[in-house]
């Protein structure tokens, strides 16, 4: 990283949320379900698939909670209404989590439910690690009583193969992804071959037990190594998809879909947008240097 890049990294704080707005646009849909609708269409006609996250983690009160299920199942029936190859994506947190896990548990099952009556499907986010086992639970009770839906397994993190293992003899439909989260040393891998290693490892076991992979990924070494195993096991497109990120790696996006991957792009969109632009930053310090020609008018 260069030094640029890390000092524009810890000054984020600092720095008008309106700079970080207009450099991660190119990461959200829009603020409204109209602005997402649009974004997933237009990917569709692109050949990549979607699932669509209403932005908002760690509400404070229920009444917030209650307000991000509406939005979630506003999100489901414009899908239905407009025809989109689409799914959802949930986190626990903004559905009251952190407050009272049954309430948590009841706003996320109208939703699962809500699906389910219009044929698709929801992913439970993993989030900090305070919140896996929790969210474990939850994913672990839907899932005896609905089948469209799936979990989120972070490979940085220690636990994980723990939880691959015993997620992989219930044949669950896993989305893996390298872990976003700072996390303490103390339960997550910090060194980047350690995680391209256990992400490795821990697909492998996924697809060695038969389980849906949704591989999460734009490292070039994970995306070879998820290929050579694809090709090894003689996985047909419908029994794995790759997942990417709005605005990261369209290039490679493109190139996936034309080898006759199926790929799906999660698609954020909300007015809470700042906490997710940030780490979206932080993960791609080499978006840095657009935030500082930004604040001082460079390239204009």
């Amino acid at each position: 990283m260069s030094l640029l890049n890390t000092f524009v990294i810890k000054t984020l704080p600092f720095i008008p949320k309106s700079i970080v707005g207009a450099v991660a646009q190119r990461y959200i849909a829009g603020e409204t379900l109209a602005d997402a609708v649009a974004k997933v269409r237009q990917l569709n006609g692109e050949r990549a698939m979607a699932t669509v996250d209403v932005l908002g983690e760690d509400i404070l009160t229920q009444d917030q909670a209650t307000e991000s299920k509406f939005a979630s199942l506003d999100v489901l029936n414009a899908i239905a209404k407009n025809n989109l190859d689409s799914n959802l994506s949930i986190k626990l947190t903004s559905l009251g989590l952190k407050m009272e896990k049954q309430f948590c548990l009841g706003n996320t099952e109208e939703i699962v439910s809500t699906a389910k009556r219009l044929n698709n499907f929801v992913r439970i986010d993993m989030e900090d690690h305070t919140c896996t086992d929790d969210t474990l639970d939850i994913y672990r009770i839907l899932r005896n009583r609905y089948e469209n839906v799936g979990i989120v397994i972070q490979a940085y993190l220690y636990r994980s193969e723990g939880d691959i293992r015993a997620l992989a003899a219930e044949k669950a439909n896993v989305r893996l992804c390298k872990g976003i989260y700072n996390e303490p040393p103390q339960v997550a891998i910090k060194d980047r071959v350690g995680i391209q290693q256990n992400y490795l490892k821990l697909l492998r076991m996924l697809f060695e037990a038969g389980c849906y992979v949704g591989i999460a990924t734009h490292d070039d070494v994970l995306i070879e190594g998820a290929k050579k195993m694809i090709t090894e096991f003689q996985l047909k497109p419908q029994q794995y998809e790759f997942q990417m990120l709005l605005g990261v790696r369209e290039e490679k996006r493109k190139q996936l879909i034309a080898e006759g991957h199926r790929l799906r792009v999660y698609t954020p969109f909300g007015k809470d947008w700042y906490g997710y632009s940030v780490r979206r930053l932080k993960e791609n310090p080499q978006m840095a240097g657009h935030v500082f020609k930004a604040m001082f008018g460079i390239g204009k």
